[in-house]
């Protein structure tokens, strides 16, 4: 007999709550939830739909994971440190394993940052899952993506584009690509650890998942500044270069997205500092350009204006 709703919930989906601010969490028609004062609360919510932003035969373990990652994004970009998310999933049938896998790969991410799972909903349909996460910040230290700067150093994480290939190879455009790369993919890593860094230090910052190109932008934007970027100064692998030359698109990495990382400004009074705490994370951290006033977004290679040809990823489009 198949599981209900409520003995889903119960088997895959209630663990004790871990943050002491969850007076009440998964069991009830509400969570409780009490923020400390000075702090504010950052909330996030993505949907992930299946042939939209996953395919069918995805391991379970690992959606579960990038399901939560997503949302994490959002909240490293604001400077937020994780505490809370609700979970709406939509089913087509009841299936013990893809269940098991999912949960535990959520619960893999969800564990690495005390992050509690407060409530949700399960329903039948074409399989979507819906997270909205909960962060909390200090009175006035959120990261926005308005308060870029003339003269700020704009700088990225990780590398990117990886992901962007690793999508192709699955689609079967390209060859198939290492393990690592397709990791990449599929369990991406929120820079939560750098998000609460740089609200100290950043003056503006945005999670760049739709492609660096089109995320910077809407830093400039909000900001109502300029910038040019230094192609040359991306943080590609050596796939990427490698993707990038053979198919005369230098423009590759700066509009594939899925890479979750972040990119933000910097003064030049805090560059130091940013360089010492930098030195701590696991993966690097890269200057690629820096704000103007000429209202527009500039890339350079080779000294040499470049015009950006890709699409970065858009709904409806």
């Amino acid at each position: 007999m198949a599981l209900s709703e409520f003995e889903i919930i119960k088997q895959y989906f209630t663990r004790s709550t871990k943050q002491p601010g969850c007076e009440l969490g998964v069991g009830d028609d509400c969570a409780l939830l009490t923020v400390e004062p000075g702090m504010q609360m950052a909330v996030t919510i993505d949907t992930l739909v299946e042939n939209v932003h996953f395919f069918t035969d995805v391991d379970a373990q690992a959606l579960g994971y990038k399901s939560l990652a997503v949302s994490l994004s959002d909240l490293s970009a604001m400077g937020a440190e994780p505490r809370y998310a609700t979970l709406a999933l939509t089913l087509p049938e009841v299936n013990a394993l893809w269940l098991q896998g999912f949960s535990d790969g959520f619960f893999e991410l969800a564990d690495q940052y005390h992050l509690d799972l407060i409530g949700g909903d399960i329903t039948r349909g074409p399989l979507s899952i819906t997270i909205q996460a909960h962060g909390v910040v200090p009175d006035g230290q959120a990261l926005l993506r308005s308060g870029a700067g003339i003269g700020d150093l704009i700088y990225v994480t990780g590398v990117i584009g990886d992901a962007g290939l690793a999508l192709k190879s699955c689609r079967g455009d390209v060859q198939c690509c290492d393990p690592l790369m397709l990791n990449r993919l599929h369990k991406p890593e929120p820079r939560v650890e750098a998000g609460l860094v740089l609200r100290n230090l950043a003056s503006a910052c945005v999670d760049i998942s739709d492609g660096l190109a089109a995320d910077l932008s809407h830093v400039l934007q909000a900001s109502k500044v300029g910038a040019v970027v230094n192609a040359d100064e991306l943080p590609l692998s050596e796939a990427v270069q490698s993707y990038q030359q053979r198919n005369s698109q230098p423009d590759f990495a700066l509009t594939a997205g899925e890479d979750y990382e972040l990119c933000f400004t910097v003064p030049e009074k805090n560059v130091k500092q940013l360089e010492i705490s930098s030195r701590n994370w696991s993966y690097p951290c890269t200057c690629i350009g820096r704000i103007d006033n000429s209202g527009q977004l500039s890339f350079l290679k080779n000294g040499q204006r470049i015009e950006i040809t890709g699409n970065s990823y858009q709904h409806f489009s």
